[in-house]
């Protein structure tokens, strides 16, 4: 039965669902790390801005809910603000009170562990997603990996057939990557189009090597969003699979691999962007992530948690690029002050973190001009 709810309804209500729950686990990595190494957190906010709500719990720590829903953050003792930056006199200056369960006068591995609590509780909601799917579900098993491999047919203007191919040969590799079914050929494909890629098949007994230049083409979805993506022109000869169910520590193993396959896809895709590949207008901020979170919760439960995962991933990737004022930044800090033994003097980190800051917010403003620019209403 088809819904009669407006897909708007379903933007209001997927965007806070998506990342509310996000970013409370993320902040909940930083503050629970932190309270096990008795550094007290003097606020946990899900959100910026103006508090709508909130109360203080027996420790102290204030609990909100603030009106931006675009992040949130635990401040600690000693935080001269939510990011963490640190004040070197004020940290200098500090009485022994002061510096009783103060974050920046614990010792460095302990405010190194705290920083990365974050996004390694992200990680590890994904992979707990990723394997809950693969134990209740089964991994997909191609139920015929030669026939997935094997050409039946070529599409009208094939990359393939003008590279050399032929109708019988037998996918064995692509750039040196094994092929065990037909996903792996489309995800070999998918994320490279207009490249020339080392097509390796099995013909006549013996293996063949075929320079293929993926055809770039642009697909549209049920809801209108826009990719591009690389075609070769192939038509397997059965493209079915098989869900084997697995126990937790292959679910587990599964998940890892899923997981690292993802992460490889996003570098390659910033890679692309960086190097002219692919356009920056493929970058996506909160309007793309409220778009397609809403999307993605009309079609069901499992499409939104499987989204969910994809975004807890994104969000701990994110958060570990060394830029300051973000998590990553926080680490590479912790690593300089590791080899140096002692901090990066006050001036560096202002400047760093001054820099940082604005990185951050000129992405943000770009992005979120970037998803405006490609709504309807705009005119596209």
């Amino acid at each position: 039965m088809e819904s009669t709810i407006p897909l708007w309804l379903y933007y209001v209500i997927g965007f806070p669902l998506l990342l509310g729950p996000l970013v409370t686990v993320h902040e909940l990595g930083h503050y629970i790390v932190g309270r096990w190494f008795g550094v007290q957190a003097e606020a946990f906010s899900v959100g910026f801005g103006k508090e709508i709500w909130g109360f203080t719990d027996k420790r102290g720590t204030r609990w909100k809910l603030a009106a931006i829903p675009l992040g949130g953050y635990v401040q600690f003792k000693g935080d001269m603000n939510p990011a963490s930056i640190p004040d070197a006199e004020a940290i200098a200056k500090a009485e022994a009170d002061e510096r009783e369960g103060s974050f920046h006068h614990a010792a460095l591995w302990k405010r190194a562990l705290i920083v990365f609590a974050g996004p390694a509780t992200n990680i590890i909601l994904t992979l707990a997603i990723f394997a809950s799917f693969f134990a209740f579900y089964g991994k997909p098993v191609p139920a015929n990996a030669d026939q997935q491999l094997t050409i039946a047919e070529f599409a009208q203007g094939s990359a393939a057939q003008q590279a050399g191919l032929e109708i019988g040969d037998r996918i064995v590799a692509v750039d040196g990557k094994q092929m065990r079914g037909f996903r792996d050929l489309q995800d070999a494909v998918l994320m490279f189009p207009g490249r020339t890629l080392d097509f390796a098949v099995m013909r006549d007994g013996s293996e063949r090597h075929f320079e293929v230049t993926a055809a770039s083409r642009e697909i549209t979805d049920q809801f209108g969003n826009i990719s591009r993506i690389g075609l070769v022109g192939i038509q397997a000869k059965a493209v079915d699979y098989q869900y084997v169910p697995q126990g937790i520590v292959a679910s587990v193993g599964l998940a890892v691999d899923h997981s690292r396959g993802i992460i490889e896809m996003m570098i390659t895709g910033m890679g692309q962007i960086i190097n002219g590949e692919r356009s920056v207008k493929e970058l996506g901020g909160p309007v793309k992530i409220a778009k397609f979170s809403g999307e993605q919760l009309s079609m069901g439960a499992l499409a939104f948690i499987n989204f969910a995962a994809l975004i807890s991933l994104n969000l701990a990737f994110i958060n570990l690029l060394p830029i300051p004022a973000l998590d990553g930044g926080h680490l590479a800090f912790y690593a300089a002050e590791a080899v140096r033994r002692k901090p990066v003097g006050p001036r560096g980190q202002e400047v760093a973190y001054r820099a940082g800051v604005a990185l951050v917010l000129m992405l943000m403003v770009f992005v979120t001009v970037n998803d405006l620019a490609g709504l309807p209403i705009f005119g596209k």
